[in-house]
């Protein structure tokens, strides 16, 4: 009886440590867990299409109100075609696809759905932006926390990334774009994000806006794998001047010209 009771004690204090080791272990990272699968508030992206516009510069709102116009005569222009990365900052601005969001040491990585070449990483591991960047339209994202806010500094953007307030209204950026991110949790499961965006070559000022994303992780959601076939295109201009892309030309054995 007196090793049973021995053997009960003891195994009742092997428990006791456990939970008591679980209980206090800490977290991997000491900041807010913003990781999982985030799907985005549709409805707040509808209702800032019209309460919160850019601050565009005259002629590029002519080019806004005439999208605006397309879409609602049922000929809308399509901003994400081409099956190109969305690119910043209109991913986080207008994509209704949810994203996983990933945090490993030294960066953040998100995930995108469906919609072609989505992934961005935003690096805290205290590097310096680059000296001479390679840009994407992703951009360079890097990233430090203040407090329990992730601020995040993105430049190196190629001019051709839109800024889109919806998936038929927006305009290339045109070069020189930064955008600045505070992204915090506004309660466990809603996350904002803060949006200073910089384009001096079509807006005529700063424009600040924010978008909600919710996960639910009761739901147990996972992002899905989609298809989308890319065309072949160059880099070019629009009737406006925008920078763009455009189908390459194409020659007898596709876009491989040989010599004559």
């Amino acid at each position: 009886m007196l090793i049973e009771k021995m053997k009960a004690f003891a195994i009742a204090g092997c428990v006791s440590a456990v939970l008591a080791v679980t209980a206090g272990a800490p977290s991997a990272f000491a900041e807010p867990d913003l990781s999982g699968v985030w799907l985005p508030d549709i409805r707040d992206q509808k209702r800032q299409e019209t309460a919160n516009m850019p601050p565009w510069k005259p002629d590029i709102l002519k080019q806004v109100q005439h999208l605006v116009a397309e879409e609602k005569a049922g000929r809308p222009f399509l901003v994400l075609s081409h099956c190109l990365p969305h690119g910043m900052p209109s991913w986080m601005l207008m994509t209704h696809n949810a994203f996983e969001l990933l945090r490993t040491p030294g960066r953040i990585t998100l995930l995108g759905e469906v919609d072609g070449n989505r992934m961005r990483r935003i690096y805290l591991d205290g590097r310096k932006p680059p000296e001479d960047p390679d840009p994407s339209l992703h951009g360079t994202s890097i990233g430090h926390w203040e407090g329990d806010t992730l601020v995040v500094d993105t430049t190196a953007i190629m001019p051709q990334a839109y800024i889109a307030i919806s998936e038929a209204v927006g305009i290339p950026n045109n070069g020189d774009m930064h955008i600045v991110e505070r992204i915090h949790l506004a309660e466990p499961n809603v996350m904002h994000d803060d949006l200073e965006i910089t384009a001096p070559n079509v807006l005529t000022d700063t424009w600040k806006t924010t978008r909600i994303f919710r996960r639910y992780p009761d739901r147990h959601y996972e992002i899905a794998e989609g298809e989308c076939e890319q065309e072949d295109l160059m880099p070019g201009k629009d009737e406006h001047g925008n920078d763009v892309f455009l189908p390459n030309p194409q020659g007898a054995f596709g876009t491989v010209h040989t010599a004559k």
